[in-house]
């Protein structure tokens, strides 16, 4: 069975492939003319019972009239069927309807009296509908078919006799007629087919640009507050409820956050304040800006949220920059004397005569040498900054394999950590070195400051407002609050042993892929824990 034409544009006529028309705008054109021929068949149908019929209709050829009325009816029902349930292509449907009309019409103007009947004119609509419905060289086609078929009937009239009179200049007149209209139908199609095409390549660019900015908005680092003039949440970004913490946001503003309703009260009483930054009790300190979006119909408000935090670490990853060259420069040049002592001091504890305290000192000489080479380490570690190689990461099959290798491979830790899996979270896109590197971290501080004898620690696999998060979770005495504000920052560090630069190289990794390392105390508990969100397959930011 032929099914319909599913692209957009198609060429009707097979003699001419330059003319392309709309699928729908096809279709909808061939029942409108079935329309027409449907109500022209019921009229001329109706004409031989009417008064008329003696004055029209030659008594000589009334059952040519009658016959070639019903027909015409029948082959009018027959083409609504095959629209409805098409078993014919669009084009042979349209060739077949106008070629039909040209006949038929012909038929019923013979028995009328011929072309000076006048009914000769009712073949002007289908001769035109051949320009619109296919148009190209079988608009000429037709208007010379047509005009064929009224000298043919003017010939046949006069070689039987059947009137007194023929018309033959009548009919070349008709024939001129059939041939201009067919022209001007064709120009009008053309025409209305390269305003189709432009408004419909104008309508999909406009919907790609809308699709485009649509996505921008939704994945930008900012947040965006849509309001309405009664404070009514229009529309927001997913950025929104990643910085409010919200898994949903309400629909009034007040309701969302009062400080950020007073915020935006204030803002209009004083429209050249538009800028405000709060401290927010759960999500933290906030660069707020209010903007009004006035349209012709109603006054909208824009809100801007961009997390304090960001900026702040964008102003201090400029100072430490410069700050990074220095120390890897600095770092170079101690690294020589300090190979130096190192090698001094275990030369220095080979001598067979040191007293117990000497060799003391030179275990102390070696150990603190161990450290200030870690410390280098580390410093040069913050100048290279290499390009994360992400990759598919099965979270789950992969947590299984670093719980296995890193931890339980080490004797002791398998009674230490515990591994808890979530069953709905699967993938995510990190660099697995890099991932590696900050639960290593993370796992070491969790059992240097955190592990209590009778809890294990706890490396747990979760979501958290749709994106994939690993958490580390201790039951320790936890990080003092003075020092929570200042965690991630470098050389911070409560231990006399420690450099202060893992939590940090852990946060500027997990930033590298897009990431977020953030601590939380347990607040129901003893404890806390760092949790790490992984960007998602479907939740990808756009780095701009």
């Amino acid at each position: 069975m032929y099914q319909p034409i599913s692209y957009r544009y198609f060429s009707p006529c097979p003699f001419s492939k330059d003319y392309k028309i709309p699928v729908k705008q096809a279709w909808f054109l061939l029942k409108c003319f079935y329309t027409y021929r449907l109500i022209l068949a019921a009229g001329l149908f109706s004409l031989y019972f009417s008064r008329l019929a003696e004055l029209i209709i030659d008594s000589t050829l009334e059952p040519l009239y009658w016959y070639t009325s019903i027909i015409y009816i029948g082959v009018t029902f027959i083409g609504w069927g095959l629209i409805l349930k098409p078993v014919i292509n669009y084009a042979t449907q349209a060739q077949l309807l106008v070629f039909s009309d040209i006949i038929l019409l012909t038929l019923i103007m013979h028995s009328c009296g011929g072309v000076s009947s006048g009914l000769g004119a009712l073949m002007l609509v289908p001769t035109a509908a051949g320009g619109l419905l296919i148009g190209g060289r079988c608009a000429m086609l037709f208007a010379a078919i047509a005009s064929l078929f009224v000298f043919a009937e003017q010939a046949y009239t006069f070689r039987i006799g059947t009137f007194k009179n023929t018309d033959y200049p009548h009919a070349g007149i008709l024939g001129a007629g059939f041939f201009l209209l067919a022209l001007l139908s064709y120009v009008l199609a053309k025409r209305t087919e390269q305003t189709e095409l432009i408004s419909s390549q104008r309508q999909e660019a406009i919907v790609s640009l809308e699709t485009l900015n649509q996505y921008i908005i939704h994945n930008m680092q900012s947040g965006i507050i849509i309001l309405d003039e009664q404070q009514r949440l229009n529309r927001c970004n997913n950025a929104c409820t990643r910085l409010l913490e919200l898994s949903d946001l309400p629909r009034y503003l007040v309701n969302i956050s009062p400080k950020i309703s007073q915020a935006f009260e204030q803002w209009l009483d004083f429209p050249d304040k538009d800028f405000v930054c709060l401290a927010l009790e759960k999500q933290g300190e906030l660069h707020i800006n209010f903007q009004a979006l006035p349209t012709p119909n109603q006054l909208f408000f824009m809100i801007t949220l961009e997390d304090a935090t960001l900026y702040n670490q964008r102003v201090q990853q400029s100072k430490l920059a410069s700050l990074g060259q220095l120390t890897a420069s600095i770092a170079h040049e101690i690294r020589n004397p300090l190979g130096a002592i190192s090698h001094a001091g275990q030369l220095l504890a080979e001598c067979p005569n040191l007293s117990a305290q000497d060799v003391r000192l030179t275990e102390i000489i070696q150990i603190q040498s161990l450290r200030m080479n870690a410390i280098i380490e580390e410093v040069l570690q913050l100048s290279r900054k290499p390009e994360p190689e992400k990759e598919l990461i099965n979270l789950a099959s992969w947590l299984k394999n670093y719980f296995r290798i890193s931890i339980n491979s080490q004797q002791g830790y398998e009674k230490q950590f515990e591994l808890s899996l979530d069953s709905g979270v699967d993938l995510a896109t990190f660099d697995s070195g890099h991932l590696t590197q900050i639960l290593n971290n993370l796992c070491a501080n969790a059992l240097k400051y955190g592990y209590v004898v009778d809890k294990k620690i706890q490396l747990q696999l979760c979501q958290y407002l749709n994106q994939p998060c690993i958490k580390v979770i201790d039951y320790g005495a936890g990080v003092p609050e003075k020092i929570q504000a200042h965690l991630f920052e470098p050389f911070m560090t409560s231990s006399s042993s420690g450099t202060g630069l893992g939590l940090y190289i852990s946060r500027d990794l997990a930033e590298l892929n897009q990431g977020k390392l953030s601590y939380h105390p347990n607040k129901s508990r003893l404890g806390c824990y760092f949790r790490l969100c992984l960007p998602s397959v479907t939740q990808q930011t756009l780095k701009l």
